[in-house]
């Protein structure tokens, strides 16, 4: 899909709905935003209430993708409660490949809801927007997210030694699935 890319929103799943976020989430981001094992292998550090206020702030406009570079980024809201928890992400890396992403509060890992927001996710970049391939990397210790990418049937491509990364060094793993492999 040609360039600006405007999904369709919220998309339903049988158990969540994924959305724009709303200044309302602040304390369910929070909750996940400042819990150190879930962002030890995400880019950002643990955060205060006020740093996630600020990133809040900077997510609400993405649920709208203008250039390349820019990430679409949807709340992770379950359906029967209303709580947001987790985010999952796609950036445009080009008109016809994305990256994807995502984080989830630790109290609902290993439930399959990473799965069906992730799933969710590589349909919308397949089907409404058109994307011909999804890549994601991540850090090679962080073996459940490695395991998520790989039963949504993205292939493990490169091994990258030492990359810096908060304050370290880390061996990175790529993954990519194409159109034709999407289920």
């Amino acid at each position: 899909m040609p360039l600006p890319w405007t999904p369709v929103l919220p998309i339903s799943t049988p158990r969540l709905l994924l959305r724009a976020h709303t200044a309302d989430d602040l304390d369910d981001l929070l909750q996940f935003h400042s819990d150190p094992e879930v962002v030890r292998y995400l880019p950002w550090p643990v955060r205060s209430i006020d740093e996630t206020r600020f990133a809040l702030l900077a997510k609400v406009p993405q649920a709208r993708v203008d250039s390349e570079g820019q990430w679409l980024v949807l709340a992770v809201e379950l359906a029967e409660t209303g709580q947001v928890i987790g985010e999952v992400v796609l950036k445009c890396v080009s008109e016809t490949e994305g990256e994807i992403g995502f984080a989830l509060h630790a109290g609902f890992q290993r439930a399959g809801y990473g799965y069906e927001a992730a799933s969710t996710m590589l349909s919308l970049a397949f089907g409404e927007l058109a994307l011909t391939r999804v890549t994601a990397t991540l850090d090679a210790r962080n073996a459940a997210s490695a395991a998520l990418l790989e039963k949504l049937g993205m292939t493990r491509g490169e091994l990258v030694r030492d990359r810096p990364f908060k304050g370290g060094l880390v061996d990175e793993l790529h993954y990519a699935i194409d159109v034709t492999d999407h289920l």
